[in-house]
């Protein structure tokens, strides 16, 4: 049987967290690095690495969980603004191999940043949209 990952040993209580709230099938807490004040976890009970090892009742309920602590964030922090975030795997940023939704409340002094601001390599925003491209990948999406 493989070891625990840090976010089941945070479900089972044998490390500490500053809850924020739970569900049957789902457990959100504070960051402890967090990106901003109120930066909450929301993580499945289920100890998987991808969002799509989650069934579509536990996937459901993760964001069940993710309103719920919205709706907590928006009472604290008076905002009803978020960046809500999901690194499904190691390659996309993912560092504890656990399925976790990052909730940022966003306030107008906190500058406002984008996806752009997460990406600065990437070509800017506003400039020439490649239609062909995105056409191709969109047909192989569908399986057309």
């Amino acid at each position: 049987m493989a070891e625990p990952t840090l976010f089941e040993s945070i479900v089972a209580g044998t490390i500490p967290s500053h809850k924020v709230a739970e569900g049957e099938k789902w457990y959100a807490f504070l960051d402890i690095f967090p990106r901003t004040s109120g930066h909450t976890l929301v993580v499945p009970k289920t100890g998987v690495q991808r969002l799509s090892d989650l069934s579509k009742d536990e996937r459901d309920a993760l964001f069940e969980g993710v309103s719920e602590v919205q709706r907590r964030l928006s009472t604290h922090f008076e905002t009803k603004d978020f960046t809500v975030c999901i690194h499904d795997g190691p390659l996309a940023g993912q560092e504890v191999p656990h399925v976790h939704v990052h909730v940022l409340p966003r306030l107008s002094s906190d500058g406002g940043k984008t996806l752009q601001a997460m990406w600065p390599q990437a070509a800017p925003m506003g400039g020439e949209i490649n239609h062909t491209e995105l056409e191709h990948i969109a047909t192989s999406l569908r399986g057309d």
